[in-house]
């Protein structure tokens, strides 16, 4: 970002994130190495915070081993959480309710056949 533009204003670029949500410390900065060296060689000049960052997790970073290993972590830490759902148990209710339906429809019918056949009877 520019230094004259507001807190959220306009990006000039992203080149990376960091998420402090993330169990694993080496894994929370996620840098894109080549784009923050070319921004410094033209003379962008990093926040201390954003330095530290960089200086941990840039291109040569003293932290990439121990990085790449807790992004290994929690990959596996998902493997292990992620559980299929469980099936869907059978519900009896719509079975009752439909089998119920067709002998209240046989019911109606049955008596006006009923009615229908004593009208002809008495005519």
């Amino acid at each position: 970002m520019d230094q004259r533009s507001p807190r959220d204003g306009r990006v000039i670029e992203e080149l990376g994130h960091y998420d402090p949500m993330i169990p694993e410390t080496d894994a929370r900065a996620q840098l894109k190495g080549e784009r923050i060296s070319y921004w410094l060689s033209v003379g962008a000049q990093p926040s201390d915070k954003a330095g530290v960052l960089i200086k941990k997790y840039g291109e040569n970073g003293t932290h990439l081993e121990q990085q790449q290993a807790a992004l290994e972590r929690l990959g596996k830490r998902k493997e292990y959480e992620w559980t299929p759902a469980p099936a869907a148990p059978a519900k009896p209710a719509k079975k009752e309710e439909s089998a119920e339906q067709p002998a209240a429809e046989d019911a109606p019918a049955a008596e006006g056949e009923g009615e229908q056949a004593a009208a002809e009877t008495t005519e």
